[in-house]
């Protein structure tokens, strides 16, 4: 068993007092002890100097959708329902090649940005395009990050009343087996497991009740949670009244889609009496504000929800409608939007970096293993530079890593005591190769799309 010694850092453990200078004691992938002052001296350790560094929990991203790597920069000035309407057909495309660039790529750079944990909602399955859940994952076990990939699902095409075509769209027996199979073949539910299966039908608009219960029913027979999005726009919410007759949290209550063991993606459009709900039933939710202000979809009323004990993780959700965003960026950005519509103390930068981490852990299950920095917990662990040039006239360091719009260096990142990054360079596979498949994996699709028949570039290109 390896042990490793952060040693000199300024340690802020999410739960508990942050330590001013200070160390943490790793031993194989668990943190075995921190505290103030210097580290124990155990002879053939690996030591890292901490020395004008903030230790951070692992940064949890908790809603993407890896496969839009590759459809980055398409309808740019788009409402979530246009924007959708518009991609469909270019996903319809996408085969598993497409999806291992993709989320290689997608993978890559969240890690960049100090995650250690991603969830990912894969919900398109175009027949005879070859195993896309497969694809993911093994780009997740290439990087060597933590991975929840939820198994998605749509029923109800266009012809049904729902919004996608009838392409995209699965028959419920094939979904149901399909997403069991998922869960039988991947899902490790172990402490120190790093592949964790959801089960995510994708929204209200796009399928059937029948699905939905039967997920659900289907989730929480085999153990695993639960994932869709929510109350992302008024028109979802105006779909669901004339559809349903419901609100959507009216919706999911009906549906039994409600408990500790279910998160939702945006929850932005919610009343006093839905964020009660989330807070009585233990739901949580995933907030991607640069997703949500970039179709033009609303703000989430995050300081209300932590107010009244609702979780909160972040999210930076599918590359399409968030292209190029960090997680790391993420913190300012949900931040920033809560002040700028409730005020200066709407949201602290603690409580954006607790989002970032303990938040998301609690949306996927893992707040006993990941999270936060304590002992016991597995050793996913960012470093970062806080004492650079400009910088150092800022005497915070949670404040430099969250206010400030440029990242700092990312001196090291772990993960269950394992280097991932190191000096803002991927260390477990190469960084520019896997970028530039990603790149790729875009052309790929493109091509692919046109020989179906739909030119992206002339049909929805700005």
């Amino acid at each position: 068993m390896s042990t490793t010694i952060i040693e000199n850092v300024f340690i802020s453990p999410v739960v508990g007092s942050e330590i001013p200078s200070g160390h943490i004691h790793i031993e194989g992938d668990r943190i075995v002890g921190l505290g103030p002052g210097a580290a124990p001296v155990l002879p053939g350790a690996t030591r890292i100097d901490g020395t004008g560094c903030l230790a951070t929990p692992g940064l949890v991203n908790t809603h993407h959708h890896l496969y839009q790597w590759a459809s980055q920069g398409l309808a740019q000035d788009a409402t979530l329902f246009e924007w959708l309407v518009a991609l469909y057909q270019v996903w319809a495309a996408m085969d598993a090649e497409v999806v291992k660039g993709a989320a290689g790529a997608g993978l890559g750079y969240l890690a960049l940005s100090g995650c250690t944990t991603s969830s990912d909602h894969h919900y398109v399955f175009p027949k005879g395009r070859g195993d896309l859940f497969a694809a993911e994952i093994e780009a997740a076990r290439d990087l060597g990050i933590r991975f929840h990939p939820a198994r998605g699902s749509m029923d109800r095409g266009a012809s049904q009343g729902g919004l996608p075509p009838d392409v995209v769209v699965e028959g419920l027996d094939e979904i149901l087996a399909a997403t069991a199979e998922a869960v039988d073949a991947y899902h490790d539910p172990s402490f120190s497991s790093k592949l964790r299966i959801a089960v995510a039908p994708c929204s209200p608009f796009s399928v059937s009740a029948e699905l939905m219960t039967a997920a659900a029913s289907l989730a929480r027979s085999k153990g695993v949670r639960l994932h869709t999005h929510l109350a992302e726009t008024l028109d979802e919410e105006e779909h669901c009244l004339a559809q349903v007759g419901l609100r959507p949290v009216d919706y999911m209550e009906k549906l039994g889609w409600l408990g500790p063991d279910v998160w939702f993606a945006h929850a932005i459009h919610l009343s006093d009496s839905d964020i009660d709900i989330f807070a009585q039933t233990g739901t949580g939710s995933a907030h991607c504000p640069s997703s949500n202000g970039r179709l033009g979809a609303g703000i989430a009323r995050v300081s209300r929800m932590l107010q009244r004990g609702a979780n909160v993780g972040l999210g930076v959700d599918g590359s399409a409608s968030s292209e190029l965003t960090t997680l790391c960026g993420e913190m300012r950005q949900a931040l920033l939007f809560q002040r700028a519509k409730y005020g200066p103390t709407a949201l602290t930068a603690r409580q954006a970096l607790e989002m970032a981490t303990l938040g998301g852990a609690k949306n996927l299950g893992r707040q006993e293993e990941i999270g936060s920095l304590e002992t016991g917990k597995l050793a996913d662990i960012a470093l970062w530079r806080t004492d650079g040039a400009f910088a150092s006239a800022v005497t915070d360091p949670v404040a430099v890593l969250v206010f400030g719009s440029r990242q700092p260096p990312l001196t090291r990142l772990l993960v269950g005591g394992e280097t991932i990054v190191e000096d803002d360079e991927l260390r477990t596979v190469a960084q520019d190769t896997l970028g530039h498949a990603g790149g790729r994996a875009h052309r790929r699709l493109m091509r692919l799309a046109e020989e179906g028949g739909f030119s992206a570039r002339k049909e929805i290109h700005p």
